[in-house]
């Protein structure tokens, strides 16, 4: 079993063309263009950002769940800009289960040009490869058919749905659990 050794950064993970990275607080205005569009966050359990200070607080945030080991999210940095187009984040770490919950969000001017596999692939990567999960979950909204059509070809399994389980916007919202064993991952192409 691994320990998180990696100190008070997380570790660099790279595609071809994105590379995922530790936040600071000069990604803010990234940040803050991510998670103040209303597409981006509409199947995301929270409301639109209206200011750049809520994108630092949330940075400060992100530093403290890694300095505690309870929430590890990497800013996802498109190569050709060296902007951050996104988040990618392994949550409910359970390293005596081994397994993890994945999560992820990229904004929505970059979404259909097949990055979010790439980062999704690559956070597969370290959680299987680095920390020897066994298991990786994910909690979809049943209406965000993208981010469920992706994660299925990447392997993942539909094993439930949970009614109303999330309330956000003045909304109800239900979520489909999927999950991805360590030995169901397809073999890279």
């Amino acid at each position: 079993m691994t320990t998180f050794d990696w100190g008070d950064r997380l570790p660099v993970l790279e595609t071809g063309r994105l590379v995922l990275r530790h936040l600071t607080p000069a990604d803010a205005a990234d940040v803050f263009a991510v998670f103040s569009d209303p597409e981006v966050m509409r199947y995301w359990d929270g409301v639109p950002m209206t200011a750049v200070e809520q994108a630092s607080a949330y940075i400060a945030e992100i530093d403290e769940h890694l300095r505690r080991r309870t929430l590890f999210q990497w800013g996802v940095v498109e190569r050709t800009s060296g902007s951050v187009i996104g988040t990618c984040t392994l949550l409910h770490v359970s390293m005596p289960h081994q397994r993890a919950e994945i999560g992820f969000a990229l904004g929505s001017r970059h979404w259909g040009k097949g990055l979010a596999t790439e980062l999704v692939d690559a956070m597969l990567t370290f959680a299987f490869d680095r920390l020897l999960l066994h298991r990786v979950e994910a909690d979809v909204d049943p209406r965000n058919e993208r981010s469920l059509r992706l994660l299925e070809r990447l392997g993942f399994r539909r094993e439930g749905y949970l009614r109303q389980r999330y309330y956000t916007a003045r909304e109800r919202q239900d979520t489909v659990m999927l999950g991805l064993l360590r030995h169901e991952r397809p073999a890279a192409s």
